[in-house]
């Protein structure tokens, strides 16, 4: 028992030891540092087998960059030393004294931490004017800026928010960029317009010629009054700068910097919509609008429908905008609305039209009138509130039963009247005359003819069938019949073909063909000319008649790739009709 306690110890204690060996550790580059500062952190540790790295969480600060890993192994005089690194590049969000916790890492199944670091955080420091600093003068020469289209606007009036970068390529070259951070828009509307491809225009920026390009376009509305904020947009820049000194080739050497751009806090300032002259139905249309309200019918039947559309059409606050209802009178039946939109985001503003679409079904005869629609918007250009009013609408509905409160057309009752006319003498006797003539059909001549032609029949019958028969049992003599109807058939599609060259000589050489697999019961479709020229001399056909036969065939063959006439083919077509005639007379 006391060996096995001993053995468990002597375990314990070694790993123990080796896990002692084990150093991994976390380094900054700076334990103090301004707001907008860089920190690079590393955690590296000594030993092989370290994995499921997990990085702590950096709370108050921001990854820019990592994790990237690099390892290094070196051996020297025997003695070997390996580091394996996660590096990240890091900025504080905040001022203040934070602690970053510790990192892990598993090394032989143990879960080890690293140590934890102190960083101290001040005001943001300003960059030394140092020309020969190349991170001084990148910042110089790159410039984030957003435009804002106005900067007191009313409440509810579209604005335009576009960010363009600014560079001093004579300076600078920019090589990468990432959006750090999008800019919040609170107490506004707001809608991105897709920037589908970067395009660089020249500008001036202080003064100085630059080059530039739009990274962002936004539209917003505000939704009140008083100073908004606009949050600033932030990218991460990698840019070159000229040291002064060119490679073997000729091409400028740079020195790559990274920093953080930001294009600055707005403050719009919003105006109220005023008081003075708001009509009482005003519900926050703001733009330059055409209000309307118009039927798809106005006479129609009973249970048929009618579509009433409401729109609005222009340029303004149109995704904001609610529109009013209609009235509709007892005995119209109205239908939920269908609400659709065709809406452009523009840097003007929203473009387009929206429309409520209502479907009015009458349930009875008479007139229904459907009240105008009133509707009110300010326009912000003329600073001015203007009213539309729709006309009435009327609809007439021609048939289906009246409404009990409709007035309805009254029936006069009338004496009836006699008249002698009405009711007429029935005659008793007629003078119709039998169509039976005094010879009856039974046992007339007529009669036993029909009476005997079933008879007669039989034979006539048992003859044909025998025939029949006979040509049925005739399996070559019925091939040939087949194959000739077949080259009677595509002669026949070769003169409908007259005109239309390629067709025209497929056809005809299918009918040479099966006239010769009608008349010699081979397959001609699959043997050379040389051959069908062997068989028709053993059939004692003449040389002239089977070298025309063997022309015509040349002809079908080389006619569909060379220019050819109506009158070639009509004169093709004579003379296969020609040797067809003369084989058929030899054979």
């Amino acid at each position: 028992m006391k060996v096995k306690y001993l053995s468990i110890l002597l375990l314990l204690i070694t790993a123990q030891s080796v896990l002692a060996q084990v150093t991994f550790k976390t380094a900054v580059s700076k334990t103090d540092l301004g707001l907008n500062e860089r920190l690079r952190i590393e955690f590296s540790i000594d030993k092989q087998g370290g994995d499921d790295f997990t990085p702590p969480d950096f709370k108050n600060f921001k990854v820019l960059a990592g994790p990237s890993q690099s390892s290094s192994f070196s051996s020297i005089n025997g003695k070997t030393s390996y580091k394996l690194t996660y590096t990240y590049v890091i900025q504080p969000t905040a001022k203040g004294t934070f602690t970053i916790p510790s990192a892990t890492v598993s090394y032989e199944g143990e879960l080890i931490k690293s140590n934890t670091v102190r960083i101290t955080v001040t005001d943001a420091v300003e960059i030394p004017e140092d020309p020969n600093d190349p991170r001084y003068v990148a910042q110089q020469n790159i410039h984030l800026v957003a435009e804002v289209s106005d900067m007191t606007p009313y409440v509810g009036e579209s604005i335009a928010v576009v960010y363009k970068l600014y560079v001093d390529i004579n300076k600078v070259n920019v090589q990468n960029t990432r959006e750090a951070s999008s800019p919040s828009f609170n107490g506004f509307w707001n809608q991105n317009i897709e920037v589908k491809k970067w395009v660089a225009k020249n500008g001036t920026y202080g003064g100085k010629p630059h080059r530039f390009v739009i990274v962002r376009k936004t539209v917003l509305i505000p939704h009140k009054s008083g100073k908004l904020e606009i949050e600033p947009l932030e990218m991460e820049i990698t840019a070159g700068v000229p040291i002064g000194r060119r490679d073997f080739f000729g091409n400028m050497l740079m020195n790559d910097v990274s920093f953080t751009l930001t294009s600055g806090k707005k403050t719009i300032r919003v105006k109220e919509l005023p008081e003075e002259n708001k009509p009482f139905n005003f519900n926050g249309a703001v733009g330059d609008y055409r209000f309307s309200v118009t039927p798809s019918k106005t006479d129609l039947k009973a249970n048929e429908s009618a579509q009433i559309k409401v729109e609005l059409k222009g340029e303004g606050n149109l995704k904001l905008v609610k529109l009013p209802g209609i009235s509709t009178p007892n005995g119209l039946e109205e239908y939920e609305p269908e609400h659709k939109e065709n809406i452009k985001t523009t840097l003007g503003g929203l473009k387009g039209s929206i429309y409520d679409q209502y479907a009015v079904v009458p349930q009875a005869r008479g007139k229904f009138k459907i009240p105008g629609v009133s509707f009110s918007y300010f326009n912000p250009k003329q600073e001015k509130y203007y009213s539309v009013e729709t006309d009435p609408i009327v609809l007439n509905a021609l048939s289906g039963a009246a409404l009990p409160d409709q007035d309805v057309v009254g029936i006069n009752k009338q004496a009836i009247v006699a008249n002698e006319g009405d009711i007429r003498y029935i005659q008793l006797k007629s003078d119709f005359v039998s169509t039976f003539k005094d010879e009856d059909f039974f046992n007339s001549n007529l009669f036993y003819l029909l009476m005997i032609l079933p008879l007669l029949s039989i034979p006539l019958g048992i003859f044909i069938g025998k025939k029949k028969q006979e040509r049925d049992s005739d399996i070559i003599g019925n091939k040939r019949r087949k194959a000739d109807r077949l080259a009677k058939r595509y002669l026949s599609q070769a003169r409908k073909e007259l005109g239309k060259k390629e067709a025209f000589y497929i056809a005809l050489e299918k009918a040479l063909h099966n006239y010769l697999k009608a008349k010699l019961n081979v397959e001609t479709s699959e043997i050379s000319r040389e051959k069908i020229a062997e068989i028709l001399n053993k059939r004692q056909v003449d040389d002239a008649t089977i070298g025309e036969f063997s022309t015509v065939l040349e002809n079908c063959d080389y006619a569909r790739y060379t220019p050819s006439t109506d009158v070639m083919m009509k004169q093709e077509y004579e003379n296969a009709k020609k040797v067809i005639a003369q084989i058929d007379k030899q054979l």
